[in-house]
């Protein structure tokens, strides 16, 4: 028996501690707990307190998110932000004209007075956190339905966060987590006067387009910098000549010694979604019935804007954000397509959950856990197909302007039509503000273009549900051919006109708004798009409960294969290292870990909306004009790679490395790990950064904007 313990501890000892030191989005006041030791033997030189600390400056102090999407970071004492190029695409798109295109040509203010405030741009601090999961459970109780138990929660949440704002000072955020199993509130505070500093030219922030997205080797120079701005005292304030540079309680320091492999990396940032405790069932129906209606929708969608894009550089700028964030999840559904049929990832998940069910099913688990697995595999076999109904739909809302628009502008015009006269006159100028930002944005040939190509796929390929009754009878009028019947409707609505919006608000009319046909197929689709009959009410309420149970059961039976909660957009730190991936021919660099200026120059096609570059680029590139940013090799390194554990939120993250010190940007995933938001894969996971020495040589070297690097607190 001795021998069998000794040599149990000895195959303890042989294991490395860092087997899956890279896999993990974690909270930030639990470092030292769960992975300071760790990460220390990786290479990191900070305490846990200098990452995370609610007294003291630390780590989290320079990490924002980015406009409630994105990650970006401080990188001076004045308030400096660097983030993803694709996370300011629509601030610099809002920004630029087709005579000044900031977009296309790129930007570095000259100095203070010349930096760009958005309309609508903010950033949000991170202040602290704590757990009030035994304070929430403790309203709830099993008999409970799933309505009756989202209530009671909700309504702690609010005592929660009204004990914690401090008269409104800080935005308080309650957030579920392990499926309703613990809850933790997050204090924050928000910054709106936000201006841009500067951004590459397209060429270099997008370079590969769509074609490399989610690829590498990549050579992107997707970066864009940014400002934040207080009141005199460093409190958040409106937008003001009078304001003044933040002065930050921490800002990175900016290292230029490179990274070879194996060195030790670690994000900060705002991951928005994964789904690692997904069931079989939700993964099955993801694979098959609404990722493809996603993948043809966003295509569908895709094709008509480009259609338009190609026409002008006006109506590129009209359409480019909509474009970009389409496109992007695009590849990204199809990509999951095909690493979670690859990888049978439904088929472990499944046989997880076979060894779930047999416990569950033991005489002391019974009662509680015995029916979990039966009711999640109910609710997914009668949704499967409104999965798919409801992925069409959504490209439809998402692609075309006016598929919401009777929530949008038609419910403000409504609301107008119900109110007195002191009201409607008090609402004018408001809803004539939504007007003007909304039209913008759109271009009536196009809108109609993309409803009546969106609507015939919805009408024909959600063939296993049924579609909005109004859809419906169009499409069966028409031969499911909607051009005529919108172009028509687009005629005739008062939505598609900012005069005709202009004039109803002088003459108000319940009846005229109820008839307007885009105000009455937008309503019908969202109605029909939140519908469900009793049967599917029941099995969403038994899955909720359901799926709580089977996270909490795997956790008590040790059968979860995970120990961290999904992420949900709350600040999380992963760490790992810098790792090549297989030799790849593509990659004209010595190890592939990274990629160079020479690797982004021979992918150069003049004229080529994707591979283009400026001439100035080639001809530095050429003379090897890198400066003080060339790596030991003599080469300008581009981007590299990390085996971090990171998604979609992740943009514009900080990549560190064991000092705290700001070695990249993280900007992608690539595509052969594309099932990461659901299972980590250590052999293929993999972040692609920009290398800070790139970003700086942009800056400096081509842009010839050396003030913003002085800026920096520059280590060598």
């Amino acid at each position: 028996m001795k021998k069998i313990i000794l040599s149990l501890i000895v195959g303890i000892m042989l294991i490395p501690t860092s087997v899956k030191a890279d896999e993990g989005m974690w909270f930030l006041m639990f470092i030292e707990r769960l992975n300071q030791r760790d990460m220390q033997k990786m290479g990191l030189q900070l305490t846990a307190q200098e990452i995370y600390s609610i007294n003291n400056h630390s780590l989290k102090d320079a990490i924002v998110q980015f406009n409630g999407g994105c990650t970006a970071e401080l990188i001076s004492k004045d308030g400096l932000v660097l983030t993803n190029h694709h996370c300011g695409y629509d601030a610099i798109a809002e920004l630029s004209s087709a005579e000044n295109n900031l977009l296309k040509d790129g930007y570095w203010a000259e100095n203070r007075n010349a930096e760009k405030k958005p309309s609508s741009l903010f950033v949000r601090f991170f202040v602290r956190m704590d757990d009030v999961s035994k304070r929430i459970l403790s309203k709830l109780n099993n008999k409970m339905t799933e309505l009756e138990r989202e209530k009671a929660v909700n309504q702690e949440i609010a005592l929660i966060e009204k004990e914690n704002n401090e008269g409104g000072k800080y935005t308080v955020s309650v957030r579920s987590f392990f499926q309703g199993n613990e809850y933790y509130y997050f204090v924050y505070q928000d910054f709106e006067d936000v201006r841009l500093v500067g951004a590459p030219p397209e060429s270099l922030g997008k370079f590969g387009g769509d074609t490399d997205n989610w690829e590498w080797p990549r050579h992107t120079a997707d970066f864009s910098m940014f400002r934040i701005y207080a009141d005199k005292d460093g409190n958040p304030a409106a937008y003001s000549e009078n304001n003044v540079p933040l002065h930050p309680k921490h800002y990175l320091p900016v290292n230029l010694g490179g990274v070879k492999e194996n060195d030790f990396a670690m994000i900060l940032g705002y991951p928005g979604r994964t789904n690692r405790w997904m069931p079989a069932g939700g993964i099955e129906q993801n694979v098959k019935f609404s990722y493809p209606a996603w993948v043809e929708g966003a295509k569908t969608g895709m094709d008509n804007m480009k259609k338009y894009m190609d026409q002008s550089a006006a109506l590129n700028l009209v359409y480019a954000s909509k474009y970009a964030g389409v496109a992007n999840y695009w590849k990204n559904r199809q990509g999951m397509i095909d690493a979670l049929t690859k990888f049978g990832t439904a088929k472990s998940k499944a046989a997880q959950e076979a060894k779930f069910d047999k416990w569950a099913n033991k005489p002391a688990n019974k009662e509680k856990y015995g029916k979990v697995v039966s009711n999640i595999n109910t609710y997914y076999g009668l949704t499967n197909e409104k999965a798919r109904h409801d992925n069409y739909l959504q490209q439809l809302f998402r692609t075309t302007a006016f598929g919401t628009a009777g929530r949008g502008i038609g419910k403000q015009l409504d609301n107008y039509v119900k109110a007195d006269e002191a009201k409607r006159k008090e609402m004018a100028p408001a809803i004539m503000e939504m007007v003007d930002g909304m039209f913008k944005e759109l271009h009536l040939p196009a809108e109609k273009d993309l409803m009546a190509a969106e609507l015939k796929l919805y009408a024909t390929k959600s063939t296993g549900y049924k579609i909005a009754p109004m859809v419906e009878k169009i499409g069966t009028a028409n031969n499911n051919d909607f051009t005529k019947y919108v172009n028509a409707a687009f005629d005739l609505s008062i939505l598609a006109s900012k005069e005709r919006i202009k004039a109803f608000l002088d003459l108000p009319s319940q009846t005229l708004l109820d008839s307007d046909p885009l105000y009455a197929l937008s309503n019908d689709m969202m109605n029909h798009f939140s519908s469900k009959s009793d049967e599917i009410t029941k099995a969403q309420n038994d899955f909720g409960s359901s799926f709580r149970l089977l996270v909490e059961g795997l956790r008590e039976s040790k059968l979860a294969t995970v120990a961290y909660p999904d992420a949900n957009s709350t600040l999380r730190l992963t760490y790992g290292k810098v790792r090549s991936l297989p030799a790849d021919k593509r990659n004209d660099a010595k190890i592939n870990n990274y990629t160079t200026l020479a690797g982004q120059v021979k992918k150069y096609k003049k004229g080529d909306q994707e591979f283009d570059l400026p001439t100035r680029i080639i001809e530095m590139n050429n003379n090897k004009d890198f400066g003080r940013y060339a790596d030991k090799d003599g080469s300008l390194h581009v981007n590299f790679l990390t085996d971090n554990d990171i998604t979609g939120g992740n943009s514009g993250s900080p990549v560190l490395n064991g000092k705290g010190e700001l070695i990249g940007l993280a900007f992608d995933g690539n595509i052969e790990a594309m099932a990461g938001d659901v299972i980590f894969d250590p052999k293929l996971q993999r972040t692609i950064n920009v290398d800070i020495r790139y970003v700086l040589w942009v800056i400096e070297n081509y842009s010839g904007a050396k003030h913003i690097v002085d800026e920096m607190t520059i280590v060598k």
